[in-house]
Protein backbone atom coordinates (compact mmCIF):
# COMPACT_ATOMS: atom_id res chain seq x y z
CA UNK A 1 0.00 0.00 0.00
CA UNK A 2 1.37 3.39 -0.92
CA UNK A 3 0.33 6.86 0.16
CA UNK A 4 -1.50 7.18 -3.15
CA UNK A 5 -3.96 4.35 -2.46
CA UNK A 6 -4.55 5.14 1.22
CA UNK A 7 -8.22 6.10 1.55
CA UNK A 8 -7.58 9.70 2.59
CA UNK A 9 -11.27 10.56 2.87
CA UNK A 10 -11.84 7.70 5.30
CA UNK A 11 -8.67 8.63 7.21
CA UNK A 12 -9.79 12.27 7.46
CA UNK A 13 -13.22 11.20 8.75
CA UNK A 14 -11.45 9.54 11.69
CA UNK A 15 -8.63 12.04 12.13
CA UNK A 16 -10.36 15.43 11.88
CA UNK A 17 -12.85 15.01 14.77
CA UNK A 18 -10.11 13.76 17.08
CA UNK A 19 -7.84 16.67 16.20
CA UNK A 20 -10.72 19.14 16.75
CA UNK A 21 -11.54 17.54 20.11
CA UNK A 22 -7.98 18.36 21.18
CA UNK A 23 -8.19 21.96 19.83
CA UNK A 24 -5.81 21.12 17.00
CA UNK A 25 -5.94 21.06 13.20
CA UNK A 26 -4.23 18.77 10.73
CA UNK A 27 -1.43 20.39 8.76
CA UNK A 28 -0.39 17.30 6.80
CA UNK A 29 -0.52 13.52 6.64
CA UNK A 30 2.32 11.34 5.41
CA UNK A 31 2.15 7.59 4.85
CA UNK A 32 5.31 5.93 3.58
CA UNK A 33 7.99 3.38 4.31
CA UNK A 34 11.02 4.38 6.33
CA UNK A 35 13.78 2.06 7.50
CA UNK A 36 11.84 -1.00 6.42
CA UNK A 37 8.50 -0.16 8.04
CA UNK A 38 5.38 1.85 7.33
CA UNK A 39 4.93 5.21 9.09
CA UNK A 40 1.68 7.14 9.36
CA UNK A 41 2.82 10.64 10.32
CA UNK A 42 0.17 13.16 11.32
CA UNK A 43 1.36 16.77 11.58
CA UNK A 44 -0.87 19.02 13.68
CA UNK A 45 -0.88 22.56 14.99
CA UNK A 46 -3.19 24.61 17.21
CA UNK A 47 -6.74 24.98 15.89
CA UNK A 48 -7.22 28.08 13.78
CA UNK A 49 -3.52 28.58 13.06
CA UNK A 50 -3.85 28.47 9.28
CA UNK A 51 -6.84 30.85 9.16
CA UNK A 52 -5.16 33.27 11.59
CA UNK A 53 -1.85 33.03 9.71
CA UNK A 54 -0.20 32.23 13.03
CA UNK A 55 3.58 32.16 13.35
CA UNK A 56 5.31 28.85 13.98
CA UNK A 57 5.66 29.90 17.62
CA UNK A 58 1.95 30.70 18.00
CA UNK A 59 0.85 27.55 16.15
CA UNK A 60 3.21 25.24 18.08
CA UNK A 61 1.84 22.33 20.03
CA UNK A 62 3.52 20.50 22.87
CA UNK A 63 4.45 16.87 23.40
CA UNK A 64 1.51 16.26 25.72
CA UNK A 65 -0.95 17.25 22.98
CA UNK A 66 0.77 14.95 20.48
CA UNK A 67 0.55 12.08 22.95
CA UNK A 68 -3.12 12.76 23.71
CA UNK A 69 -4.06 12.84 20.02
CA UNK A 70 -2.09 9.65 19.31
CA UNK A 71 -3.70 7.92 22.30
CA UNK A 72 -7.19 8.65 20.96
CA UNK A 73 -6.34 8.20 17.29
CA UNK A 74 -4.65 4.79 17.50
CA UNK A 75 -7.70 2.77 18.63
CA UNK A 76 -9.99 4.77 16.31
CA UNK A 77 -7.80 3.84 13.34
CA UNK A 78 -7.82 0.20 14.44
CA UNK A 79 -11.62 0.17 14.52
CA UNK A 80 -11.90 1.93 11.14
CA UNK A 81 -9.43 -0.62 9.67
CA UNK A 82 -8.09 1.86 7.12
CA UNK A 83 -4.60 0.35 7.02
CA UNK A 84 -4.62 -3.46 6.77
CA UNK A 85 -1.00 -4.01 7.83
CA UNK A 86 1.45 -3.00 10.56
CA UNK A 87 2.53 0.62 10.77
CA UNK A 88 3.84 3.10 13.29
CA UNK A 89 1.68 6.11 14.17
CA UNK A 90 3.50 9.38 14.77
CA UNK A 91 1.79 12.62 15.76
CA UNK A 92 3.96 15.72 15.74
CA UNK A 93 4.22 19.41 14.95
CA UNK A 94 5.18 20.64 11.46
CA UNK A 95 8.18 22.24 13.21
CA UNK A 96 10.11 25.45 12.73
CA UNK A 97 11.38 24.37 9.30
CA UNK A 98 7.91 23.47 8.10
CA UNK A 99 7.14 22.87 4.46
CA UNK A 100 5.47 25.64 2.45
CA UNK A 101 3.03 24.12 -0.02
CA UNK A 102 0.62 26.72 -1.33
CA UNK A 103 -0.05 30.43 -1.67
CA UNK A 104 -1.69 30.46 1.78
CA UNK A 105 1.51 29.12 3.35
CA UNK A 106 3.64 31.66 1.47
CA UNK A 107 1.37 34.51 2.57
CA UNK A 108 1.26 33.23 6.14
CA UNK A 109 5.03 33.15 6.45
CA UNK A 110 5.81 36.21 4.32
CA UNK A 111 8.78 38.05 5.83
CA UNK A 112 10.42 34.84 7.07
CA UNK A 113 13.57 33.14 5.82
CA UNK A 114 12.84 30.27 3.45
CA UNK A 115 14.60 27.90 1.08
CA UNK A 116 12.98 27.38 -2.31
CA UNK A 117 13.94 24.78 -4.90
CA UNK A 118 12.70 25.90 -8.32
CA UNK A 119 11.56 23.94 -11.36
CA UNK A 120 13.16 26.46 -13.73
CA UNK A 121 16.12 28.70 -12.80
CA UNK A 122 15.60 32.38 -12.04
CA UNK A 123 18.65 34.52 -12.84
CA UNK A 124 20.65 31.28 -13.10
CA UNK A 125 19.59 30.03 -9.65
CA UNK A 126 17.54 26.86 -8.97
CA UNK A 127 17.83 27.11 -5.18
CA UNK A 128 17.08 30.34 -3.36
CA UNK A 129 17.56 31.03 0.35
CA UNK A 130 16.50 34.35 1.78
CA UNK A 131 13.71 36.45 3.21
CA UNK A 132 10.55 35.59 1.30
CA UNK A 133 7.81 38.12 0.63
CA UNK A 134 4.54 36.96 -0.91
CA UNK A 135 2.23 39.03 -3.09
CA UNK A 136 -1.44 38.01 -2.88
CA UNK A 137 -2.67 40.11 -5.83
CA UNK A 138 -2.58 37.17 -8.25
CA UNK A 139 -5.67 36.13 -10.20
CA UNK A 140 -5.14 32.46 -9.29
CA UNK A 141 -3.18 30.62 -6.62
CA UNK A 142 -0.60 29.21 -9.07
CA UNK A 143 0.11 32.71 -10.41
CA UNK A 144 1.10 34.04 -6.98
CA UNK A 145 4.39 35.89 -6.92
CA UNK A 146 7.19 35.76 -4.39
CA UNK A 147 10.24 37.89 -3.84
CA UNK A 148 13.23 36.25 -2.21
CA UNK A 149 15.85 38.66 -0.88
CA UNK A 150 19.32 37.27 -0.29
CA UNK A 151 21.38 40.19 0.98
CA UNK A 152 21.31 42.85 -1.73
CA UNK A 153 20.01 40.45 -4.41
CA UNK A 154 16.29 39.99 -5.01
CA UNK A 155 14.67 37.25 -7.04
CA UNK A 156 11.11 37.34 -8.42
CA UNK A 157 9.50 33.89 -8.50
CA UNK A 158 6.05 32.57 -9.41
CA UNK A 159 4.53 30.07 -6.99
CA UNK A 160 3.99 27.68 -9.91
CA UNK A 161 7.79 27.58 -10.40
CA UNK A 162 8.39 26.42 -6.80
CA UNK A 163 9.09 22.68 -6.68
CA UNK A 164 9.69 22.54 -2.92
CA UNK A 165 9.94 25.14 -0.17
CA UNK A 166 10.39 25.23 3.58
CA UNK A 167 11.12 27.73 6.30
CA UNK A 168 14.71 28.09 7.49
CA UNK A 169 15.29 28.32 11.22
CA UNK A 170 18.07 30.58 12.40
CA UNK A 171 19.46 30.66 15.89
CA UNK A 172 19.16 34.21 17.19
CA UNK A 173 21.66 36.20 19.17
CA UNK A 174 21.64 35.53 22.91
CA UNK A 175 19.24 37.72 24.86
CA UNK A 176 18.13 38.27 28.43
CA UNK A 177 20.19 37.17 31.44
CA UNK A 178 22.03 34.44 29.57
CA UNK A 179 23.11 36.95 26.92
CA UNK A 180 24.34 39.41 29.54
CA UNK A 181 26.24 36.66 31.35
CA UNK A 182 27.89 35.52 28.11
CA UNK A 183 28.85 39.12 27.29
CA UNK A 184 30.47 39.57 30.73
CA UNK A 185 32.54 36.38 30.32
CA UNK A 186 33.91 37.64 26.99
CA UNK A 187 35.42 40.77 28.61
Amino acid sequence: MTAHNLDRQKLDSVLEPIARAHHAEVFDVEFRTERGGWILRILVEKAGSAALRASTEDAAIDLELCVAIAKDLSPALDVADIIPHRYILEVSSPGVERELRNVGDFLRFSGKKAKLRLREPVDGQKVLVGIMTANDNAESASEGRLTVADGKRKYEVTVSNVEHAHLVFEFGAPSGKLGKLAARKKR
